[in-house]
Parts: structure tokens; C-alpha cells; sequence
């Protein structure tokens, strides 16, 4: 209820200066539909993340700008935060200043590596289970693995992010994290990992750098990351449009986590992936394995379709297999609006 209403008092707060600045824009998006896997209920869902957020910029002279944004996580469903275990600003909350050097902000948001690898992604990163964001696309890591139950974990708090200029289609990402403790709990020694204090502080600075290359037909991304418990993940990608229509793509990522885990420390994942606009509308599909040591194949193939009602609006449809000790089944329904 306190976040609630603390939610509530900035966005009025926000609009009333939105009115006198041009340079503060409020947006959103709200996302709902039904969703069914095998052996569950249909269940009112999502396929993307709704979000709150206000965002920027003031002239500061001489090419220099400053620069922020605010981004509270909702359940569309029931108007609720999205968890009272995340954090108010949970999408990100991040200040800094932008010139001919790059962009360096202050704060909380997604890694380099992390925001650089939905581009390469079928479903442009968002967390539905037909998706491969979560899993497959990140080979089962977390970026932030000390912070609390239920926290979003691809992002780090407390940390400093750059971004270089873009010079002939290349650019350089790098997001650095303190030594600081997350709240979390206690994590008892097994035979399969080490133990973990509660609000444990890293014995290292968390970091993430990505480099990635652009121009009107190819994509490439190179990117290395390490976390708090010291695992660290590899992955490269690229993406092809033959044709204007057609975007192909395809990844691969290889996760250590022999610092924490003390059996089966590595995973490898791969990926490919199509994007074909057609009509008024987009085609999604997917298909990719991980292979976790000593644990049974992940695979995976999804199904999408995008149909736009308006530059803001569109309805989608998501049907996905995966199969690793089980199968299951996804089928999801539902809208999507920008605003």
C-alpha cells in the first residue's frame, strides 16, 4: 500500500511537470491475455512486462545533456505492483549525462550484455513463456543472483553504465556494480553448491561489457558478464535481413558457474530465430536447445503472431513446446498497447 501510494504521488508529480517541460515524457505500456500450459488452469496473463515509466532530458550546453528514467513494474490483471519483494522502481532508475563522450548513468537497470541480446531475440526479450529470454537466450544465468526472492535478476542495482557514441555502425557497453549487499537470504551448503551468508556483499565488483556491431542488413553482438557469485557467461549473436520483411537470427551462450556450484558448473545454449512482417502484422519462431551438465536437454520451439491494430496497438497469438524432464505445452492470447 506505502509503495502504492508512493507510485501514485510521483506520477502526478511527474505529469505536472511534463506540462511545463517538453523535455519529460510520461509512457507505457499494459499488456493482458489468457494464457494455458499443460497440466495448468487458463490464467488472465501477459506476454510482456507493463510498465510505468517517465523519462528526460535538459540542455545543459555545449552538446551536453542530462538525463533520466523511471520505470515501475504493474500487474494489469489485478493493478498491483508487479511484487512487493521487488524494488518501486523495478524496470530501472537511472540518472547521467549524455555528450560526444557516450551516455554514463547512475542506478539501477539492465546489464550491458542483458540489454544488448534482446535485439537477437525472437520475442525482442519479453518474459512469456513462448519466449527464450529467460532461459535459453541467457543459458539459465542471473545477473543478479543475490538479490531477493522474487527480484527481477537480469538487471544490477548500484551501478554505473556506459555507452560509447556510435562510430561506423560499432558501439561499446559496460555496466559496473559495488560491493554491495541485496538483502538477500541465506543459502545453506549442499553437495551441489557452496554456501551463502544472508545479505552476503560480493568478494568482487559485478560487471557486464558488450560490444555490438550495426548496419542496414547485419547485426552482431559479442558479450562477456560476470555476477556477484562469481559465474560468468559468454555469449555471441548475429542477425540477417535477406529481405526488408525478414529478419533471421541466431545465438549462442556457454555459462561457468564453477565458483558457486561445486557439480555440473557449465551450460551451453544455443539459438535461432525468425522475424517476417507480413501484412499488417508479424510472425514470430524459434526454435533452440540447452544442455546443462549432468541435468536432461532443454528444447524448445515457439510459434508467434503480431496483429496490428494501430502503430500503438496490436493483438498477438504464442504456442510453444518445451521439453526437458517433461513436455509442456504454451498456447497464449491477449492485447498489447503503448502509450
Amino acid at each position: 500500500m506505502k509503495k502504492s501510494l508512493v507510485a501514485l504521488a510521483l506520477f502526478g508529480a511527474f505529469a505536472a511537470t511534463a506540462q511545463a517541460q517538453s523535455s519529460v515524457q510520461i509512457y507505457g505500456t499494459i499488456d493482458a491475455g489468457l494464457g494455458k500450459s499443460t497440466g495448468d488452469t487458463t490464467k488472465v496473463t501477459k506476454r510482456d512486462n507493463n510498465k510505468l515509466g517517465f523519462k528526460g532530458t535538459e540542455d545543459l550546453g555545449n552538446g551536453l545533456k542530462a538525463i533520466f528514467q523511471l520505470e515501475i513494474r504493474y500487474e494489469s490483471d489485478t493493478g498491483t505492483l508487479e511484487s512487493n519483494a521487488r524494488p518501486l522502481f523495478q524496470g530501472q532508475s537511472r540518472v547521467g549525462l549524455q555528450g560526444n563522450f557516450g551516455t554514463v548513468r547512475l542506478g539501477r537497470g539492465l546489464t550491458a550484455f542483458q540489454e544488448s541480446s534482446t535485439a537477437f531475440e525472437p520475442w525482442s526479450g519479453m518474459p512469456t513463456p513462448a519466449g527464450f529470454q529467460t532461459d535459453l537466450t541467457v543459458a539459465a544465468y542471473t545477473s543478479d543472483p543475490l538479490s531477493p526472492a522474487g527480484n527481477s535478476r537480469n538487471r544490477f542495482s548500484n551501478a554505473v553504465f556506459y555507452n560509447s557514441p556510435v562510430f561506423s555502425g560499432f558501439q561499446v557497453n559496460a555496466t559496473v556494480a559495488a560491493k554491495e549487499a541485496n538483502g538477500n537470504a541465506a543459502v545453506a551448503a549442499t553437495a551441489a553448491n557452496r554456501a551463502v551468508p544472508a545479505n552476503a556483499t560480493p568478494d568482487s565488483n559485478p560487471y557486464s561489457v558488450s560490444a555490438t556491431y550495426t548496419n542496414a542488413q547485419f547485426a552482431a553482438m559479442a558479450a562477456y558478464e560476470r555476477n556477484a557469485l562469481e559465474a560468468k557467461l559468454w555469449s555471441v549473436a548475429a542477425s540477417f535481413n535477406p529481405i526488408t520483411e525478414l529478419k533471421l537470427m541466431a545465438s549462442y551462450q556457454h555459462q561457468d558457474d564453477s565458483n558457486f556450484k561445486l557439480v555440473n558448473t557449465d551450460t551451453k545454449a544455443w539459438l535461432l530465430g525468425a522475424n517476417y512482417d507480413v501484412g499488417p502484422g508479424k510472425v514470430r519462431a524459434g526454435y533452440g536447445q540447452k544442455t546443462p551438465d549432468g541435468v536432461t536437454k532443454t528444447k524448445q520451439a515457439s510459434l508467434g503472431y503480431d496483429y496490428n491494430l494501430s502503430k500503438r496497438t496490436y493483438l498477438y497469438a504464442d504456442i510453444s513446446n518445451r521439453k526437458a524432464a517433461t513436455s509442456v505445452t504454451y498456447i497464449g492470447l491477449g492485447v498489447h498497447h503503448n502509450f
